[in-house]
């Protein structure tokens, strides 16, 4: 790949987007007033989702980011299996990470996106 791959984040109260895109729910939980049906899921990748303690810890407090992103980066190096099957993902094509929380700016979907951009990233370079 000579370009960063095609992940995007959304939120999954944001309806269908890009019908090319697999759609992959990245939250440990369910989220709330969403049925199943109504998602359109490719997959649900709960275990590359942070910890409850970490997600706990978090809060989605914005002055916890910076300490949010380092310590979700430590799970996600631990995390063989599951980031593996995101990362077959994004090999196969265009991929957006679906999240519940309400802020957009800060949650695990963009850590994650950058996460994996990083991982692919070196994966070409060798």
């Amino acid at each position: 790949m000579t370009d960063a791959p095609d992940i995007g984040v959304a939120r999954v109260y944001d309806g269908p987007g890009d019908a090319q895109h697999a759609r992959l729910l990245v939250d440990r939980l369910w989220p709330r007033g969403i049925s199943k049906a109504g998602l359109a899921l490719d997959d649900w990748i709960r275990e590359v989702a942070p910890s409850t303690e970490l997600r706990k810890w978090f809060g989605h407090d914005p002055d916890r980011w910076d300490e949010f992103r380092r310590r979700y980066h430590a799970e996600l190096d631990a995390s063989d299996e599951a980031l593996e099957r995101c990362l077959a993902w994004c090999r196969k094509g265009p991929v957006v990470l679906l999240y519940g929380a309400k802020d957009r700016d800060h949650n695990q979907a963009v850590v994650l996106r950058d996460y994996l951009r990083e991982r692919l990233a070196r994966e070409d370079a060798t």
